[in-house]
């Protein structure tokens, strides 16, 4: 990049880049009015410029590859992943740009963004050699399958969005994991192994809502502050779902919300499967 688009670049970016900010979280809820389904926020002034930003990287970055980069570009075949999508300072934005498969990624990501597009597999292959990411969003997408050791070798992994795909089972996820987020997918309880959440000691926020699931996950973390199922098929909870049956002291301190709306469950049958959260979980109690 020659010096006045570096310049430009510069200019745009210094009071918008920063890192993407995790999950709309919902605030806690006490009481059992009209619940608003989690929704994500329109888009604001700042993500507007955001998007302005990363248009002109993007045609810098083919005016680039014109002028310097051809013999790459035709040798391989495929357009490098820094030319088709934009790579700034350890961040890949691939949103939107209808790639069929994770793309290769430089060594140095720590976020990838590949929202919106039509990925069906994510394998293990796809992140063996990029050890340093920290979040993984792929919102929108058409995957279906993705490989138990996909994950395996992302130890510093924290946030994984898998919203909005085809998943009907769960992979063997990163023990760091502060915020694992599935919702809109077609998860069935079968395809979440019973250990699958116990060892994320980290996990504060879990999103499993509209999905197929017909029990609660087992075993879920003590850091637990957020927990979404609504829109399940759940029908039934025992003492020991979130509380613990032989320990009438035990208390689930962190938990600010469940929310349990639409599924078939009557809450107000399960009173001893609460004893231990500071709020009720929001759902049909009669």
């Amino acid at each position: 990049m020659n010096t006045p688009q570096a310049a430009l670049v510069w200019l745009l970016l210094v009071p918008w880049v920063k890192p993407a900010p995790p999950a709309v979280q919902s605030s806690p809820t006490e009481t059992f009015g009209e619940i608003w389904d989690y929704e994500e926020p329109p888009r604001d002034g700042d993500d507007m410029k955001r998007n302005e930003i990363l248009t002109i990287l993007h045609d810098l970055q083919k005016d680039q590859s014109t002028t310097e980069q051809p013999e790459r570009a035709e040798a391989g075949g495929e357009m490098p992943t820094c030319l088709l999508c934009v790579c700034l300072s350890g961040s890949v934005y691939c949103e939107e740009t209808d790639i069929d498969a994770v793309p290769p990624l430089p060594k140095e990501t720590n976020y990838l963004y590949a929202r919106f597009n039509k990925i069906k597999k994510i394998t293990a292959k796809d992140f063996a050699d990029i050890p340093n990411l920290r979040r993984l969003d792929f919102t929108g997408n058409l995957i279906e399958d993705i490989e138990d050791g996909a994950f395996s070798k992302l130890s510093l992994l924290e946030e994984l969005t898998l919203a909005e795909n085809r998943l009907l089972k769960l992979p063997i996820l990163p023990a760091k994991l502060t915020l694992f987020n599935a919702r809109h997918n077609k998860l069935k309880s079968k395809g979440i192994k019973a250990n699958t959440f116990k060892k994320l000691k980290n996990l504060s926020f879990l999103y499993l809502d509209h999905n197929d699931l017909d029990s609660v996950p087992p075993h879920l973390p003590e850091s637990l502050r957020i927990l979404h199922l609504q829109f399940n098929n759940i029908a039934d909870i025992t003492d020991d779902t979130f509380c613990k049956s032989n320990d009438t002291r035990y208390i689930r301190s962190r938990v600010d919300e469940i929310r349990m709306e639409g599924n078939p469950i009557l809450l107000g049958k399960h009173p001893n499967s609460f004893i231990c959260l500071k709020r009720l979980p929001t759902g049909t109690y009669y």
